[in-house]
This record gives structure tokens, C-alpha cells and sequence, in this order.
């Protein structure tokens, strides 16, 4: 089973969301519109601005986890620029 770190960018609140899933589709299907309680409901519609697969969920945790670090959210930041500057 494949596990994915994605990134959701929020344009209306210009607010960033890290995550980790083995089933994105749904996953951010429940970020827009399911889910009626937690952190992100207040910040819809999100958009997904990055995704990266991985083998195993140790793998995809720790990528979660580095994103959420000092450099990791550097990154993170650049990876919005880009993705604002492209769309």
C-alpha cells in the first residue's frame, strides 16, 4: 500500500495544511466536505498543492513530521510560492 504526504494550501485564508494518508482521494475529499469538526473545516476549500509517495508509513511519517520542522515549513513555503505563482 502506497502512502502519500500531501500539502493543502487554503487561497481564501492563505493557510498551509501537512498530512499523511494511504487513500488521498478520499482523504481530501473529507478535508473539503465531510469532516464537520477539527482544523481544517474553518479554512475551507482546499486545494492540494503537493503530493509525495511512499513505500512504507514509517517513510511517509517522518516526511510529515521534517515538513513541520523549521526547514521542512521553508520548503513548504516555497513549494506555495511556486504553486501560486503557477496558478
Amino acid at each position: 500500500m502506497e502512502h502519500v504526504v500531501y500539502i493543502l494550501y487554503s487561497r481564501r485564508f492563505d493557510k498551509t495544511y501537512v498530512g499523511c494518508t494511504s487513500s488521498i482521494i478520499s482523504r481530501f475529499h473529507s478535508h473539503n466536505t465531510y469532516a464537520k469538526k477539527g482544523w481544517t473545516v474553518r479554512y475551507r476549500p482546499w486545494e492540494v498543492i503537493h503530493i509525495t509517495f511512499f513505500d512504507t508509513k514509517t517513510e511517509a511519517l517522518s516526511k510529515e513530521k521534517w515538513f513541520k520542522t523549521g526547514a521542512g515549513r521553508r520548503h513548504k513555503d516555497t513549494l506555495v510560492q511556486a504553486f501560486l505563482k503557477n496558478n
